[in-house]
């Protein structure tokens, strides 16, 4: 049986952290001034973290770059930060592509422009492991 929500303690945390960041900046800054707010926020709380990481996907047995994903937390979780008037079809296969290409099984997309914040799970079923812990 599946887990009802992946990493509920992380993703719990990293949603504190993008509502923090949505309410100290509001909702009419850059997508790289969200980016840098959150990126400070998940340092002030020990958060293991990589930002705009390079996701390679293969093609035809050739790996071809050009996927950056914004940040990759605690090696787990992938987000990626979006500050647009709503989120598209294609944000979300952005975020699939990404969780195919590294196996991963939990995105989460944050559009920041929203007057009110609603992060969205992606999740990645091809990847799906069932041996997942709940609580972690």
């Amino acid at each position: 049986m599946l887990p009802k929500v992946l990493y509920p303690k992380l993703s719990y945390k990293i949603t504190g952290l993008c509502f923090q960041t949505h309410n100290e900046l509001g909702h009419f800054a850059k997508e790289k001034q969200y980016a840098d707010r959150f990126e400070q926020l998940l340092k002030d709380n020990n958060i293991e973290y990589k930002r705009e990481i390079k996701i390679p996907f293969q093609l035809e047995e050739k790996e071809v770059s050009g996927n950056i994903a914004d940040f990759l937390i605690d090696n787990k979780i992938i987000l990626e930060c979006k500050a647009k008037r709503i989120i598209e079809r294609s944000d979300y296969h952005q975020v699939q592509r990404y969780l195919k290409a590294t196996g991963k099984q939990l995105g989460i997309i944050v559009n920041f422009h929203e007057r009110f914040l609603k992060p969205k799970r992606v999740l990645n079923y091809q990847g799906y492991n069932t041996n997942l812990q709940k609580n972690t």
